[in-house]
């Protein structure tokens, strides 16, 4: 049963509020402050009513003097309470910002690879900033304004009632017509605003894809493309606000105007009444200024409406990324396994990125701890998409995996990643020093362990050539960094958390022939005593494995040693033809001759 939209706008809301359940002696000083501010501002017009009355009509010096004293004494306590309203309006408006943002990027954090797969980076940092400061806005010191506003509004009534029935009957009539029309006008521009933010994500989203490939726009001089592409979704932009801009220009004149047929109606009935002296006009002079005393107020109303309505749609553009389930959930009884041998086992596994879409199927065999395994095939063949099940970044849809003889799912999550040392083909490094970033696994290694990874990666030698050493910012995604440079960081980082698996994902992909060969040095000795998976398009990266599993359209169609996979033909001895026998034959010529 789908639930009704107003109560999925008042959920928000609901939710919102949540976030200040932590801070209720804030909260209750704020409104506290505020609650004194109206009360003493309602004060005012009855302190006026006595001076005019009393002080003026009886030529009554000391009434005068009195009213202005109290008047000043009003002023001393709404300026106290007005400060303690501000400060702690804007004190719980920005923690509230604090805590929302943390919640979401925790969340943004969590969530598997493939939420990630499905998002843009664009729109989900358009919902960290733009949304959340839209949100930030009103639950703080917003809603306290509008909470102070609609007090004023009924406080007015109340005392306007309480001075001269009658007379207030007549002048409040434009009151309930200014209410619904703010309440209309804040229903109809929600959905707008949502359609702004949403917009707003979509030109996040292109300007963080420029600027992330802007080497590519500038190789290609595609400069008044993407200026061209920018310019059509920011028009959409402005197109979407322009709509907002023509709704509020449309009402904002019509509540000044209603506001001013109450003080047309106090004149025209309250005038005569006082000539008549049925009310004295010191009463007059009172609901004249209890009127003006809303006039602010009610023009503000309908900013407040309007800053409500957005932070809903925001705030409910963050809870979908807050709500998303999480494909990959860890047990609550998940077990902390002390001693890790290494052991990989996959049973019948099937994996699928959606329903029908099958990647992977009755994929089985058995990893020995210590052994290396790698991975060949096609591209899109699966190969990475197995070794991606082993840390859980997607659960398999079909079959089991074990490690040392546990299912996966049962594992500790954090303690199987730590267990599972990964270089991805595409190493990306942060925007930190070189150290940093080797230590990223294990941030409380000493420089000593950092600097024996390193050399172990082959990449020692290229970082004490730079001028400040291991402290050598990399810049964003270690773009002062060759490719080669960056993957040897990478696997450093790797080596150092020192894993009972180790992934390498095509880790060599990126470097010349004397790089590779000297980082194959490196892991020959370190992949010893290591569950070794290695995936590469070269068969020179290969031949040493214990096994190879050569994958095709998601299933392992063979496997063996080099010289098994040779002696049975097929995709393998296809790919050696290809890469590997005219080199070799050419080596045993040179060899004997």
């Amino acid at each position: 049963m789908m639930e009704h939209p107003v109560n999925r706008r008042l959920e928000v809301y609901r939710r919102l509020l949540g976030y200040l359940k932590p801070y209720w002696k804030q909260v209750a000083l704020g409104y506290s402050a505020m609650l004194l501010a109206t009360l003493a501002n309602l004060i005012i017009p009855q302190v006026l009513k006595a001076a005019v009355d009393v002080g003026l009509v009886n030529q009554d010096i000391s009434a005068l003097l009195r009213a202005s004293a109290l008047i000043l004494g009003i002023g001393l306590i709404r300026g106290a309470a007005g400060f303690g309203q501000r400060y702690y309006g804007e004190w719980l408006t920005h923690r509230f910002a604090y805590d929302f943002r943390n919640r979401y990027y925790d969340r943004v954090q969590r969530l598997s690879f493939a939420f990630h797969n499905r998002s843009q980076t664009g729109d989900l940092m358009s919902r960290a900033t733009s949304d959340i400061s839209e949100t930030e806005r009103f639950i703080g010191i917003g809603l306290m304004d509008l909470v102070a506003t609609i007090m004023l509004i009924v406080g007015v009534t109340v005392a306007m009632f309480l001075l001269e029935a009658r007379l207030a009957a007549i002048a409040l009539l434009p009151l309930p017509v200014l209410l619904v029309a703010t309440v209309r006008f804040g229903s109809n521009i929600r959905p707008k605003f949502k359609r702004i933010q949403e917009q707003l994500a979509v030109l996040s989203t292109t300007m963080q894809e420029s600027l992330t490939g802007i080497r590519v726009i500038k190789a290609f001089a595609r400069e008044p493309h993407e200026l061209e592409k920018f310019d059509k979704d920011n028009r959409a932009w402005f197109q979407r606000r322009y709509t907002v801009i023509k709704m509020w220009a449309n009402n904002w004149p019509f509540f000044t105007f209603t506001l001013s047929m109450s003080i047309f109606l106090l004149l025209w009935f309250g005038g005569p009444m006082a000539m008549e002296e049925i009310i004295t006009a010191g009463t007059l002079f009172a609901m004249i200024t209890y009127v003006l005393m809303l006039n602010g107020p009610v023009q503000r109303l309908g900013f407040l409406v309007n800053l409500a309505a957005t932070a809903g749609a925001s705030a409910g553009r963050v809870f979908e990324i807050i709500d998303t389930p999480n494909e990959v959930v860890e047990k609550p009884d998940a077990k902390l396994v002390e001693t890790v041998l290494g052991e990989v086992l996959f049973k019948d596994v099937g994996f699928a990125y959606q329903a029908g879409r099958s990647i992977l199927s009755e994929v089985t065999f058995r990893v020995r701890p210590g052994q290396t395994f790698a991975l060949m095939g096609p591209t899109g063949a699966g190969k990475s998409t197995i070794t991606n099940l082993i840390p859980r970044f997607y659960d398999a849809t079909e079959g089991q995996i074990l490690v040392d003889g546990l299912d996966i799912r049962d594992w500790n999550l954090s303690e199987l990643r730590r267990n599972v040392g990964i270089v991805m083909q595409d190493s990306f490094l942060f925007s930190s020093n070189i150290a940093d970033n080797i230590a990223y696994g294990r941030p409380d290694s000493a420089r000593e362990e950092i600097i024996d990874a390193a050399k172990a990666a082959r990449a020692h030698e290229f970082i004490e050539r730079f001028p400040e050493g291991y402290d050598t910012i990399v810049g964003e995604r270690g773009v002062t960094l060759s490719g080669g440079q960056k993957q040897r960081i990478a696997i450093a980082r790797a080596l150092l958390t020192d894993p009972r698996i180790l992934i390498l994902d095509d880790s060599t992909s990126s470097v010349d022939t004397e790089t590779e060969h000297l980082i194959q040095q490196a892991l020959t000795v370190l992949m010893q005593g290591r569950t070794t998976f290695v995936i590469a398009q070269r068969l020179l990266t290969l031949k040493k494995a214990d096994c190879i599993l050569v994958v095709d359209h998601g299933r392992v169609i063979q496997r063996g040693t080099h010289e098994e996979l040779l002696d049975l033909g097929g995709l393998y001895r296809e790919i050696y033809d290809l890469q590997l026998k005219d080199q070799e034959e050419f080596s045993a010529m040179q060899e004997t001759g």
